[in-house]
């Protein structure tokens, strides 16, 4: 299957969901992003590696890094291999230098572990054709709040993914309006929802 590389170009705030926060990856060369629903603490992990910040002691992500590179194991790049119900799957493909293994992570987890790693972030392509959201234009990228991110203490560990609610009583038609209406007002936590609810639809 191909694969399409993908950076982090969005992590803000849920304008919905309390203590939910909207990841988005952006192909790299191209113009689809995946929204993804992550929790607090793996929002915090991944805005702390991206702005080079030390916390006072190790979070669970830095010890597992040096834990890994203590016995000469590195994350050699992850990939979003999967999509059932909204929910994201995810594996690391790790090397010690003579053999590779696999190992299943949450989406979330696997992210913040690529950005200590410098590891490469993949997807395969029939992942980002059915959830993708399309951009026009270039003004999108965007790392949101990430001074207040950062700050955050809460060590709850949210799911990755979040019930749609309110959206099944409409019709295709008025959910792809919905989409349109929160792409446009850059609300990209609340298109995840809705891509994800049509996706679902047009699965049924």
């Amino acid at each position: 299957m191909k694969k399409v590389k993908l950076d982090i170009v969005g992590l803000s705030y849920s304008q919905t969901q309390s203590g939910a926060y909207a990841l988005v990856l952006g192909e790299v060369n191209g113009r689809r992003r995946l929204p993804i629903i992550i929790g607090a603490f793996e929002a915090q992990a991944i805005a702390i590696e991206i702005e080079k910040m030390t916390p006072t002691r190790p979070l669970t992500h830095d010890l597992f890094k040096t834990f890994a590179q203590v016995y000469h194991i590195e994350i050699t790049e992850i990939i979003i291999y999967n999509l059932v119900d909204g929910v994201f799957f995810a594996k690391l493909i790790c090397t010690d230098g003579q053999t590779t293994q696999e190992i299943d992570a949450r989406t979330s987890d696997a992210i913040a572990l690529a950005v200590r790693f410098n590891a490469t972030i993949y997807t395969y392509e029939f992942i980002l054709s059915s959830a993708g959201i399309v951009i026009e234009g270039n003004d999108f990228l965007f790392l949101e709040n990430m001074e207040s991110i950062t700050k955050e203490h809460s060590s709850e560990d949210m799911p990755t993914s979040i019930p749609v609610s309110g959206y099944q009583s409409l019709t295709i038609e008025e959910l792809q309006e919905k989409l349109n209406e929160a792409l446009a007002d850059e609300a990209y936590e609340k298109a995840a929802r809705i891509r994800d609810e049509i996706s679902k639809r047009n699965a049924e």
